[in-house]
């Protein structure tokens, strides 16, 4: 970019099985076989939570947020099976998404978080590190999950996003999950965003309406 940044501007899409689960699971009806893209395989529980984890699996067709037309949260919203569009500022990154009509705006500008303050997509600062953009996001709420298969999270989450370009159409995506709440410690997930080279593209609607 004329800023001397990685150029993020366009259009982007996970091809994982992360949202249907972000851990290693077989194949069901609808749900393609997956492997996990948790470090380490599993996500750290505390045994509350992975009771409330496994209660929310066994009740997934009506208790996924989603299924009510919330939106997905962070980092959900980037690897449903959608792209997504970045468009890049030196001061601002903004993100749209299908589903819903999400978007994001991660502020580079050190302006500091909000407080005491709950949003669907969290509160993004951003930064640069190197050719890697780091995004941190907090204030989450408790409303969201991470996948069908119920892993959630509570209000305390922080969420911090590496994009790291491997090349013009591979991005590195990295993220750290922190919630002393719920996790026995923080944890991440890795997965490869691909860039979208088809001509003409553009983000069609994607409209929820709950049933």
């Amino acid at each position: 970019t004329p800023d001397r940044k990685p150029d993020l501007n366009g259009f982007w899409q996970a091809l994982s099985t992360a949202h249907w689960n972000l851990e290693a699971h077989s194949a069901s009806e609808g749900v393609p076989a997956g492997l996990s893209v948790v470090e380490g395989g599993a996500i750290p529980y505390q045994p509350w939570a992975l009771a409330k984890r496994n209660e929310n699996f066994e009740n997934r067709l009506q208790a996924d947020p989603l299924r009510k037309c919330y939106l997905p949260g962070v980092p959900r919203a980037t690897y449903l099976p959608f792209p997504f569009e970045i468009t890049q500022t030196p001061t601002h990154v903004g993100i749209a998404y299908e589903f819903a009509h999400a978007t994001r705006t991660v502020f580079l500008d050190g302006t500091p978080h909000m407080e005491d303050l709950d949003f669907w997509m969290g509160d993004g600062r951003g930064r640069w590190d190197g050719d890697t953009l780091v995004v941190e996001t907090v204030s989450l709420g408790d409303q969201t999950w991470f996948d069908q298969a119920g892993n959630f999270h509570s209000d305390a989450l922080k969420v911090v996003e590496r994009f790291t370009p491997t090349d013009a159409s591979h991005i590195n995506y990295e993220v750290t999950f922190e919630d002393a709440k719920v996790f026995t410690r923080p944890w991440k997930l890795n997965m490869i965003l691909y860039r979208r080279l088809e001509k003409n593209l553009e983000l069609l609607d994607y409209e929820c309406t709950e049933h």
